[in-house]
């Protein structure tokens, strides 16, 4: 079994990180070739789709980081985690749970949900 806080963390790692190349880099290490993201608010497969989504979220809030809420919790190939996406050092605004698979230590298929979303975002 993987481990459920680093996965969670190192996924964490990816949506904050602002240098394109070191956040390709990052998903060619932690997604699968094939990997899906969808949520209530956008969806992508593959490296390329899902590195856009991460600078479509990081230009829509400048600024703004994500952080781990409570504790990873995983079994087998799957892993579940809460979050929160908020100002540097501030207080997280919008919060999700994601629901993970992974395939050989890698995300395979990522699906979110938005548990606190404020009108004005």
């Amino acid at each position: 079994m993987n481990d459920a806080k680093t996965n969670a963390e190192r996924y964490l790692a990816i949506w904050n990180e602002t240098d394109a190349t070191r956040r390709r880099v990052l998903i060619a290490d932690s997604w699968t070739e094939a990997a899906t993201y969808v949520d209530p608010l956008m969806r992508g497969q593959g490296h390329e789709q899902i590195n856009s989504l991460v600078e479509a979220v990081q230009s829509r809030f400048p600024g703004f980081r994500f952080a781990l809420i409570g504790t990873a919790d995983g079994f087998g190939d799957h892993l579940r985690f809460s979050w929160g996406l908020g100002p540097e050092n501030g207080e997280a605004l919008i919060k999700g749970t994601d629901f993970a698979e992974l395939e050989d230590g890698k995300l395979k298929a990522v699906r979110g949900f938005i548990d606190q979303l404020p009108e004005a975002a």
